[in-house]
């Protein structure tokens, strides 16, 4: 049965929340749990029943944040066949939100940057959202019969980065608004002659 609009949303839900906004536009190291529980308006206990530790918390956002990004890039390419045109279409995408106001760059960049040993789930995640990104844009690559893919989609996965790194440098000006020209460059130039 579905969730009814008007009904509150969980403590984890609230927790959640509240914790991907600070760390968001905090960062994870700066954001203690004490803040957490306040902004969340929940106990400790409660916090500790559904994240046993701040490293869980993160990782429970880090994949908050993937998911979403997810139903983003599928809403974006939704209704379009040419792969070459998902491409362009996830690009446009990117220069809009990253020229949005609300944009503060990428959540995976700061895990990565905050939790740099490899091993480290944050950064595992971080990785693994990469890593699935290039594996996107291989396929499209692949499927529009384009010269190394491989190749193309490092260079998009760059890009996108840049892109991202731009609109947290910058803010809303910033040079990220030419990144769909700039795959666009990109995609001609992997173009089998």
């Amino acid at each position: 049965m579905g969730k009814d609009r008007h009904t509150q949303p969980s403590a984890r839900e609230r927790i959640l929340d509240a914790a991907g906004a600070l760390f968001y536009r905090e960062g994870f190291h700066a954001v203690g749990i004490d803040t957490i529980i306040e902004e969340s308006g929940s106990a400790k206990m409660t916090l500790y029943r559904h994240f046993p530790s701040k490293d869980a918390l993160i990782a429970a956002y880090l994949e908050r944040v993937d998911d979403n990004f997810w139903r983003w890039i599928d809403g974006l390419v939704a209704g379009i066949d040419r792969p070459v045109d998902k491409i362009t279409a996830v690009f446009e995408g990117i220069s809009a939100l990253a020229s949005s106001p609300e944009f503060l760059g990428c959540s995976f960049q700061m895990a990565a940057l905050e939790f740099p040993a490899q091993e480290h789930q944050a950064h595992q995640i971080a990785r693994a959202h990469k890593e699935t990104f290039r594996e996107r844009m291989r396929e499209w690559a692949g499927q529009a019969g384009l010269r190394e893919p491989e190749a193309l989609a490092n260079a998009l996965l760059i890009l996108m980065d840049g892109a991202w790194v731009a609109a947290r440098v910058y803010g809303p000006q910033n040079p990220s608004r030419d990144v769909a020209d700039a795959a666009k460059a990109l995609v001609d130039a992997h173009q089998r002659q």
